[in-house]
């Protein structure tokens, strides 16, 4: 290469992939640290019971590429700060503020999103999901994108999409029914219904379920024997058994990105996501009732069809009596 770049220096390690300390990544959302043949990945917004945004995910990816560089990592945990939750997926309130305001937007942000998903999965090194609480959405999606999992006893998983106004197809559409069935993930996805810990280890949805006091002592032990196994063997025992998810997730997220970047211009995740923010239950059934009786359910104010003969504004949604452009009274 140009000037030497990429030559692996005295130490035996090609300098394109060196690691780094972790200090000097300067991460504002996430904690992230290496001791010992474990890397630490937490998230850290526990006010937001760890729900994740747009930056957050890409230290995320950022941590993870440092942790399967880094030969002296063996094992990697991701957790959540706090007791009261491991993840609860996307910040709805960046969806509402942001993404619903420029859909095209959220195509990009699905880019960043599979990004850590694929980071999650492809580091080379397996990865035990420390749930130390509430486990929601793509926070479900993360859980199931590590190796394995670790369950405080206080802990629940569930979906969310079809509450929000959303689908769960981040990883949940595919790989659920991988974990625990076709019937019960279609009944996690269609329901959005809580799985206490002890359901969710009969379901095979986590390893283990221990009391909160001892999580650490738990994840610690299951790192310990993974330690004690040879690396490359390990990294590969990894990448064959993520065959069918890879499967399953190269052939759907694509066509998720896509589909969920204009879905966001509907009104389902309008309701959904502002009905969060404002901290009310969403209007399902009078959306459903628009439907029932031949009224718009895809558009807000209806489609685009009237038009104004005072300004000549044209593409005015059907329900409105006045022109949004001249405040003229509709024909």
């Amino acid at each position: 290469m140009a000037g030497g770049e990429g030559r692996a220096p005295a130490g035996g390690r090609a300098a394109a992939v060196q690691p780094r300390p972790p200090e000097a990544y300067q991460f504002q959302d996430i904690l992230y640290g290496k001791k010992e043949w474990i890397a630490s990945i937490t998230i850290n917004r526990p006010r937001s019971f760890n729900s994740y945004t747009t930056a957050t995910l890409q230290e995320m990816t950022l941590a993870f590429q440092d942790a399967s560089w880094d030969d002296a990592v063996a094992v990697v945990v991701l957790t959540g700060a706090g007791d009261k939750a491991f993840c609860t997926g996307g910040d709805v309130k960046e969806y509402a503020e942001v993404y619903t305001r420029r859909p095209r937007d959220y195509w990009k942000y699905m880019g960043i999103f599979s990004g850590a998903i694929d980071a999650v999965r492809n580091c080379g090194k397996p990865v035990i999901a420390r749930l130390n609480g509430i486990v929601a959405g793509g926070g479900n999606e993360f859980n199931m994108a590590c190796d394995l999992a670790v369950a405080a006893e206080h802990a629940t998983l569930r979906q969310v999409g079809t509450r929000v106004g959303s689908v769960a197809a981040g990883g949940a559409t595919q790989w659920l029914p991988i974990h625990i069935g076709d019937r019960r993930a279609r009944e996690m996805l269609f329901t959005c219904d809580d799985i206490p810990a002890r359901q969710a280890l009969d379901w095979g949805l986590v390893n283990r379920v221990v009391p909160g006091a001892d999580l650490d002592k738990a994840v610690d032990e299951l790192a310990q024997k993974i330690i004690d196994k040879f690396p490359e063997c390990t990294r590969y025992t990894k990448q064959q058994v993520n065959f069918w998810k890879d499967l399953s997730w190269h052939a759907t997220v694509g066509h998720a990105r896509d589909w969920l970047s204009l879905h966001f211009m509907s009104p389902e995740p309008y309701e959904g996501m502002t009905a969060f923010v404002e901290k009310r239950a969403p209007r399902y059934r009078e959306l459903r009732q628009r439907a029932a009786e031949g009224r718009s359910s895809e558009f807000l104010w209806g489609p685009y069809t009237r038009a104004c003969a005072s300004c000549g504004a044209k593409g005015i949604p059907e329900e409105f009596d006045f022109c949004g452009k001249c405040g003229a009274t509709l024909a």
